[in-house]
């Protein structure tokens, strides 16, 4: 009882990865509370399939929940397994990926059990509360943490007296890892229809379309990003000359992607992906919260900005004072001398 919970999803038999990360973000927390960390995934055909993909990630008990009409998602079934299992195992946390899928049952979940729900946290911590006005204590919190009034200020949210503490993150956010200690990696395969009634079904997914990504920006060692400053789509072209010389992937700001100088599937920040590169170049990029949310983590930052004092000057690692039509053609031609 009161065990971290993490929900996996599956497109067809493979884990998404958000779902891996927080696996490992999960088991992190489940060892300061001294608990155990378990994981429920529900799909079709996916017993004896998804079970490696799960447990190396430091995993107590796996619940999979497999049924015919499990896949595609539809909301109604896969809420009623959560709501109904979490009403047996009374867990502390719950955890899930701030994806379509997410977005859409983790509200359903929470409002179904009235626990209340943080979207898309950039941090998870555990700590202790005391509320003021009661003047009550509580040990072992679930520190819900992410950008508040449009990436302005950074809010901590805790939930002193409903569980599960929920929380859904976005993906690359949290850096999968597998476990290097020792988890039970017990495996259950529940009965479905006593989870989910027939009329759960009600809804049919009629036909999908999935495409493949573009990009690999998210797992890119080397990001060549564009911000307002690049000054037009034509000049973005620069940073993807720039992208192909490094072997690396071309991202942008929000700024830059709703000037419509860069498609928006490539924006980094708060509201768009979560970027962990060796190298990350930002290329007359100011460095709003907004954005940094997004690539703070990386290895090494060099900014091209003609603003010696830009905000994102304070993280760079190097920066390089000039203009991006000035400084990225003299990069380019570098590399294109010196590399192999």
């Amino acid at each position: 009882m009161n065990n971290v919970f993490v929900y996996c999803e599956v497109e067809g038999t493979v884990v998404a990865e958000v779902s891996q990360e927080l696996l490992t973000k999960g088991r992190k927390l489940a060892n300061q509370l001294d608990v155990e960390l378990h994981a429920v995934v529900a799909g079709t055909g996916i017993k004896n399939k998804v079970e490696e993909q799960i447990l190396p990630y430091g995993v107590d008990k796996l619940f999979v929940f497999d049924a015919e009409k499990l896949f595609p998602y539809t909301s109604a079934p896969h809420t009623d397994i959560l709501v109904n299992l979490f009403k047996e195992e009374k867990p502390q946390i719950c955890l899930m990926g701030a994806t379509v899928i997410g977005r859409d049952l983790g509200p359903r979940v929470s409002s179904s059990l009235t626990s209340g729900l943080t979207a898309d946290c950039t941090e998870l911590e555990i700590g202790d509360y005391d509320d003021k006005k009661s003047g009550a204590h509580y040990d072992s919190l679930l520190y819900q943490i992410r950008p508040a009034f449009g990436g302005n200020i950074v809010a901590t949210i805790v939930n002193p007296d409903h569980r599960p503490q929920m929380a859904t993150v976005r993906s690359g956010v949290m850096q999968k890892a597998v476990y290097e200690g020792e988890a039970k990696g017990e495996v259950v395969y529940p009965d479905v229809a006593k989870y989910v009634p027939e009329i759960d079904y009600v809804v049919k997914v009629i036909d999908r379309h999935v495409e493949a990504a573009k990009h690999n920006l998210k797992g890119a060692p080397i990001v060549v990003a564009g911000g307002y400053g690049v000054g037009s789509k034509e000049a973005f072209e620069l940073l993807f000359q720039l992208a192909k010389e490094l072997h690396g992937e071309v991202g942008a700001s929000r700024a830059a992607v709703d000037a419509g100088f860069c498609d928006n599937d490539r924006q980094i920040g708060q509201t768009g992906v979560t970027v962990h590169p060796k190298v990350y170049i930002a290329c007359g990029i100011s460095g709003q919260i907004q954005h940094i949310a997004g690539m703070q983590d990386s290895g090494i930052i060099i900014s091209v900005n003609n603003d010696p004092d830009a905000p994102i000057n304070k993280i760079a690692d190097y920066v390089i004072v000039g203009t991006v039509e000035d400084v990225v053609p003299k990069l380019i031609k570098y590399y294109k001398e010196n590399s192999k």
